[in-house]
């Protein structure tokens, strides 16, 4: 089937009559939902809207976790004519608030009671004149006039679209609407970004070539539906016939790998940081810390092999895969043959670590306003550091300063409600996205860095913070860290601890400590970070050189506004949250240095 729409998706998925198309988790047990059972429930779905008098270009919004009833409104939505605007179920009230109050949406799906109380506290601040829950509750009195059960509107319908329905969704053209999707904002204010229904569905096409995509795979959805990226993923796989295992919350994924055992793993570096953090960890003491240290030197020399898509055949390497890279690989289920990574940069030492345990990460690249994926890499095109090779229907430029500028199909139309941001966009009809990068002469494109994270010192240096942050997650006692220092004379660095292998340390080195504060605060854990911190340097630039440490007792999380919904960080929100400390730190180094 062509794929011109992404309603041809829905269609491709409903025709192939598979006994598996989604998996979810019921009391206990994964329950399958048929390709049968899809086009049921889209069309009790589809049916209702209709009823409810929903038309074409109207903002319909979503708010949930990942669960099939996401996927069922937003087929039911696009097959209308309607247009999907995902929320994150962890935004505050009045980030959703904004986000409802900007695209207009005058329905919303909301997952659980939880959202739904959400919603009711902005609900008079919005145009939202309807409610679907998802769950089977009891829906509160004062909130009776607003609300529908959508387990009533997935069974309401024959088995099938109704003609007239069926007649709307195949009218669909490419140019027209699909969906907005609203930035995590690490820089300011999110916007909408408006993409249609072919800006996807062209990239859907492209994206996976080079993969063997097939039904009888299974992937796991966990990766918030509100990202671009995540959204393209589960809409490609559906179309290839992938079954997708829906995951609601992130902190259930270790056990949902081991009950699924998933063929594919489509993760953001944040997740295999985590996996890697865990063996780093896992090998501590002797025989243990001998043996994983064995194995990784095994895994270097038998690199190129594993990057060139083989398996080695060495008794070493089968020796050392059953002592250590199989174990690595059984905490993930036993059973994934394809790995990739976006949503953000996943750095080369992680990448280069992979690799050594036998495992090759196929890393892409790309934007919401670009539907999203830019250049991604292959089982047949691949090279590490690299994102890859750009989209066959995609052209790539570099700007005179190093930006990306990107134009073809899957570039968006602009940004909801904000024309001039929309022309400030783009450069002769090539979209900038932001970022520095360049392509290498077998046509792999390179990124290096935000353009607004770049880090310029006093001096008129430029740093590009991420690959520096990159290096220093890879040791495990490090969770999270934001490098700052534009305008100032030195660069430093923001740490936030990984407190359970910390707090391990410190007990076992017998440094006592009563809260978090206190343990940061102790001389001694000072010293082993700056330890971490003066090896990476090591490696940098005079320049890039880190000169100061500040290690915080907080953790940075999404819930705390210090990382986007989809992990990536808020440098800004950092930088103001410490202003005071890092002050004193630019200020001490002042006195150590006056004459």
């Amino acid at each position: 089937m062509s794929l011109t729409t992404l309603n041809d998706i829905f269609f491709a998925a409903t025709e192939r009559n598979l006994d598996r198309v989604m998996l979810h988790r019921r009391q206990g047990k994964w329950l399958p939902i048929s390709s049968s059972d899809l086009r049921r429930n889209v069309a009790g779905t589809a049916h209702a809207l209709r009823q409810w008098g929903v038309h074409k270009g109207e903002r319909i919004a979503i708010l949930s976790e990942n669960r099939p009833e996401w996927s069922t409104a937003d087929f039911a939505i696009l097959l209308l004519g309607a247009v999907t605007v995902p929320v994150y179920a962890t935004l505050t009230p009045e980030q959703t608030a904004y986000t409802l109050n900007d695209s207009g949406a005058s329905v919303i799906f909301v997952s659980t009671e939880q959202q739904l109380r959400k919603v009711q506290t902005i609900l008079s601040r919005t145009a939202v004149q309807k409610i679907v829950v998802m769950d089977d509750i009891q829906i509160p009195g004062d909130l009776a006039a607003y609300c529908a059960l959508m387990q009533q509107f997935m069974t309401q319908c024959p088995l099938t679209l109704d003609a007239q329905t069926e007649s709307l969704a195949r009218s669909i053209q490419p140019d027209d609407l699909a969906t907005i999707i609203y930035t995590s904002g690490t820089t300011g204010t999110s916007k909408g970004a408006m993409l249609t229904h072919g800006n996807m569905a062209s990239n859907i096409a492209c994206s996976l070539l080079g993969f063997d995509m097939r039904p009888g795979l299974i992937s796991i959805s966990f990766l918030p539906l509100s990202h671009v990226t995540a959204r393209h993923v589960d809409l490609a796989l559906l179309y290839h016939g992938v079954t997708l295992a829906y995951c609601p919350f992130i902190e259930n994924l270790a056990e949902t790998l081991l009950e699924i055992r998933p063929s594919l793993c489509v993760s953001v570096p944040r997740v295999y940081e985590k996996i890697y953090a865990k063996a780093e960890s896992s090998a501590r003491g002797f025989p243990k810390r001998t043996i994983y240290r064995w194995a990784l030197s095994v895994g270097r020399a038998n690199k190129p092999a594993i990057l060139a898509g083989e398996t080695p055949t060495s008794p070493s390497w089968k020796f050392a895969n059953k002592l250590v890279f199989s174990k690595i690989r059984a905490g993930m289920g036993g059973n994934v043959e394809t790995f990739i990574s976006g949503g953000a940069p996943l750095g080369r030492e992680l990448a280069e670590w992979f690799a050594t345990v036998g495992i090759r990460i196929h890393e892409g690249y790309g934007l919401t306003e670009t539907s999203p994926v830019i250049a991604v890499n292959t089982p047949i095109h691949h090279r590490i550091g690299t994102v890859g090779k750009i989209l066959s229907n995609l052209e790539v430029r570099i700007a005179a300063d190093g930006e990306i500028l990107v134009r073809g199909p899957s570039v968006f139309k602009g940004y909801w409600n904000r024309p001039e941001e929309t022309q400030n966009a783009f450069e002769d009809g090539w979209f900038k996205t932001g970022d520095i990068g360049h392509i290498d002469a077998d046509g792999y494109l390179s990124v290096t860095d935000r353009k607004k994270e770049l880090i310029k010192t006093s001096g008129g240096k430029f740093i590009a913070p991420q690959p520096i942050e990159n290096s220093l997650k890879l040791n495990p006692l490090v969770g999270t860290s934001a490098i700052l220092g534009d305008r100032r004379k030195f660069a430093f660095v923001v740490v936030s601890p990984n407190f359970a292998l910390l707090e391990d340390w410190a007990r076992s080195n017998g440094i006592a400590f009563s809260s978090r504060a206190e343990l940061v605060g102790n001389p001694r854990v000072q010293s082993l970070y700056e330890s971490i911190v003066e090896e990476v340097n090591q490696n940098l630039a005079r320049f890039e050189k880190l000169k100061r440490v500040l290690l915080v007792p907080d953790e940075f999380t999404a819930d705390n506004g210090a990382l986007t919904p989809t992990l990536k960080l808020r440098r800004r929100v950092i930088e103001e949250r410490y202003r005071k400390q890092i002050d004193e730190v630019y200020a001490q180094a002042e006195a150590t240095t006056a004459p």
